[in-house]
């Protein structure tokens, strides 16, 4: 009799472990949201996380010293090959709208001080790039790859977000519409799958 008890415990832990494991799994298969889009994807909409963080090469980077302007926010890391593509399209850009009141500013991920150095010295950043020292940045942007770059308005509201390796001129276009004062242009989340690096 105990032994059948036994047997109908274990069958039944069985049954629940297994009935637990297709509810996982079924929950998993209806998120079809892909990780790059689901980056930052909280952000959008929302009030940017303001932030202070050490510049590579010396100096602070504190959002609240550039209140009033619209911003650029771009997360790159050197490890990360997408990021390497679409930098030397930031500098451009911000070579051509450095003097018309937008502010562009890298966040460093997960790089020592030399290695970071070595990246900005390579593609020629003239733009505040700093390091996320322990990821706090990172987390409150809700960044889980790279690169990520998010378009925030003067008046410090995240109106666009694109995810991967961001072409020059979307770039530019999205600029141009945050020195408008306007969304920027299409949908304001916009993704390169093949030019992002999870982490």
């Amino acid at each position: 009799m105990n032994l059948n008890r036994k047997k109908l415990g274990t069958i039944a832990a069985a049954l629940t472990l297994s009935g637990l494991f297709v509810t996982l799994l079924a929950v998993g298969l209806t998120n079809k949201s892909p990780v790059t889009g689901r980056s930052g994807v909280t952000r959008v909409g929302n009030p940017a996380e303001s932030f202070s963080m050490p510049l590579i090469g010396g100096g602070t980077f504190d959002t609240a010293e550039h209140l009033g302007k619209p911003m650029v926010v771009n997360f790159w890391a050197s490890w990360c090959p997408p990021c390497r593509q679409e930098s030397p399209g930031f500098e451009r850009t911000w070579g051509t709208y450095a003097d018309k009141g937008i502010v562009f500013v890298g966040v460093d991920i997960q790089d020592g001080e030399e290695v970071a150095q070595a990246y900005v010295d390579e593609f020629g950043l003239t733009f505040p790039n700093g390091r996320d020292l322990d990821g706090t940045i990172t987390v409150d942007y809700g960044v889980i790859g790279l690169p990520v770059t998010f378009f925030v308005d003067a008046a410090g509201i995240v109106q666009g977000r694109w995810v991967g390796a961001l072409a020059e001129s979307k770039l530019v276009d999205w600029v141009e519409a945050l020195l408008a004062g306007v969304s920027p242009s299409g949908d304001a989340e916009g993704e390169t799958p093949g030019g992002f690096q999870k982490f």
